[in-house]
């Protein structure tokens, strides 16, 4: 086969002079690189990204893995989505980075792709960009941290830090309780050691087929990891050589497994949108009800927090994600091809569970049903989510009064005021959190309980919003209604005292008002002003869907095919 990199580098012409001139130029022999597989390792290392501080370590062992392959390793660094630190949240960089990946992986002389990151939107971006370039593509995650300790007592990264953060408003433990609970709570590289958004998206990529087989539940400091980076640079010079590529891989029996896997683990509910928005970019179809189509079918068996009492690394040691899809194998798709070259099915061969209590059995599962509910009513036409198995199942069904704020600034200027209107039974909303309002879609959603109930043992409510939370975080929270407040949608037009009922089985999310009454305060709403004046602000502001449709850009998940570029 011809390889596609031999455009730039073949031939007798000027440009093939120039390019091999600049091989020379960085210390490469022809006999280095000519006729090999050419492989780009796009690693999201940054200085300060603490989910990828072991990413360039890594990617000396992917390199290996290609030379050993008989490949020609070529690192590029690309966009880093740090979680913790980036602002206003990297969800409105997801879309950045995936243009990156792809436009990175068409202009370049490459015939391949390894694909390194983790932390939460790093996930999707990559896959989204390599499944738009088309490229042969093998995913490497960065992996779970090791389990956090605080005097004797496991650490959850997020999840504790919530449960923590409550208890010292209410008093419960001291500064010095707080502060060596901060030095204990993450104590290794890695992503979120819970069933956050990380651990979710990189066993939605494993379940796609997307990496080799169990890579997705390695932690990060396992000297299995270094191994797992190796043979996935070797894998992927394999890859090219065969002409498998990602849309090889990506198809929609692909993307129903990875829905069944997330529902399984009882995974984020972050992970609906970033579906939605891989899927698109493969031209396949995918709806917020197929998510709960299957939701109804599948049974949450992972005990892993928030929704379990268990860790990631307990998770590794009870079987991992090959050992959870052991026990679904009679509802998965097991002949659809992966990045091995073999069947998903075969990939599984000789999985197990060693824990019974980590990875539950289908007849004693967590939940019996997928424990992420698709919500609809006059206050979320467009749908909403819950991820209702990490909420106290006394609010599963739940009416109570509006208590409202309008964008992020209002809630942390008044929730706290003692003169607050609020009891046990009030449904807590929040409006202008949205992919326009937030901007970016911020993590707000997990809305804080204020002081006062907190101090009288409260520790869940009802709470509503057009943004996201953290997938290591927990309690009744509704999320990602759409239309958002920002464009129109009914969340804007909910007032103090209005009525809001809650009702999971029947997956009902409405406000109790006439509709000519919401059409009135819909005549009398005012459009707010465009975030974004200028630059990528101002490209993402015009260009977002809304989070039923994966908060992708338009232009990018539309069909159609580019042409390559002319190497000579």
């Amino acid at each position: 086969m011809r390889l596609r990199s031999a455009e730039w580098f073949e031939g007798e012409g000027l440009r093939a002079f120039s390019h091999n001139a600049r091989m020379r130029q960085l210390g490469m022999n022809p006999s280095e690189h000519l006729g090999k597989p050419v492989i780009a390792i796009l690693n999201t290392w940054s200085g300060i990204n603490p989910c990828h501080m072991h990413l360039r370590e890594r990617a000396e062992q992917v390199e290996r893995g290609v030379w050993e392959a008989g490949g020609y390793p070529l690192e590029f660094p690309v966009s880093t989505l740090s979680e913790t630190y980036q602002k206003p949240t990297p969800m409105m960089y997801r879309n950045m980075l995936s243009m990156e990946t792809e436009e990175i992986l068409r202009s370049y002389p490459v015939d391949g792709a390894v694909l390194m990151g983790g932390c939460d939107k790093t996930t999707p971006a990559l896959l989204m960009g390599a499944a738009s370039a088309g490229l042969p593509a093998v995913f490497v995650p960065a992996g779970p941290m090791l389990r956090g300790n605080w005097r004797g007592e496991k650490l959850a990264s997020g999840t504790d830090m919530w449960r923590f953060w409550d208890e010292k408003r209410a008093g419960t433990i001291s500064s010095g309780d707080w502060a060596e609970i901060q030095s204990g709570l993450a104590r290794s590289p890695g992503t979120c050691m819970t069933m956050g958004t990380a651990s979710t998206m990189t066993a939605a990529a494993e379940a796609l087929g997307l990496t080799l087989p169990g890579a997705s539940s390695i932690p990060a400091v396992d000297s299995a990891h270094y191994r797992m980076a190796a043979a996935s640079g070797m894998r992927i010079v394999e890859m090219v050589r065969e002409g498998l590529t990602i849309s090889d891989v990506l198809s929609a029996e692909a993307y129903e497994d990875a829905i069944r896997t997330v529902l399984a683990l009882g995974g984020s509910t972050n992970s609906y949108i970033h579906l939605i928005a891989m899927a698109g970019r493969s031209q396949i179809s995918l709806s917020l009800d197929d998510f709960d189509r299957l939701s109804r079918e599948v049974p949450v068996l992972a005990s892993v927090q928030p929704a379990g009492s268990h860790l990631m690394e307990d998770f590794y040691y009870a079987g991992g994600l090959r050992g959870l899809l052991s026990r679904l194998r009679d509802s998965l798709h097991l002949k659809r091809i992966t990045v091995t070259g073999r069947t998903f099915g075969e990939d599984l061969e000789g999985a197990e569970v060693h824990d019974s209590a980590v990875i539950r059995p289908l007849d004693d599962p967590i939940s019996a049903e997928g424990g992420l509910a698709v919500l609809r009513g006059n206050l979320a036409p467009d749908g909403a989510v819950i991820k209702y198995v990490a909420a106290d199942p006394s609010l599963w069904k739940h009416t109570g009064p509006a208590v409202v704020f309008h964008g992020y600034k209002d809630l942390q200027a008044r929730i706290n005021d003692p003169s607050l209107d609020v009891t046990r039974d009030s449904v807590i909303v929040l409006a202008g959190g949205g992919p326009k309002g937030g901007p970016g879609m911020p993590e707000y959603g997990m809305l804080p309980i204020p002081d006062k109930l907190l101090r009288e043992g409260v520790r869940d409510m009802v709470r509503v919003s057009d943004a996201r939370m953290s997938g290591t975080s927990y309690g009744a929270c509704v999320l990602h209604v759409a239309p958002e407040a920002h464009v129109g949608g009914p969340l804007a037009l909910v007032q103090d005292g209005d009525l809001v009922t809650l009702d999971v089985e029947a997956r009902v999310l409405r406000v109790e008002i006439s509709d000519e009454e919401m059409a009135r305060r819909k005549a009398a709403w005012t459009a707010p002003p465009p975030k974004f004046e200028r630059g990528y602000g101002a490209l993402y502001y015009e260009h977002i869907t809304q989070a039923n449709e994966g908060c992708d850009f338009e232009f990018l998940s539309r069909p159609g095919v580019n042409p390559e570029p002319n190497a000579h």
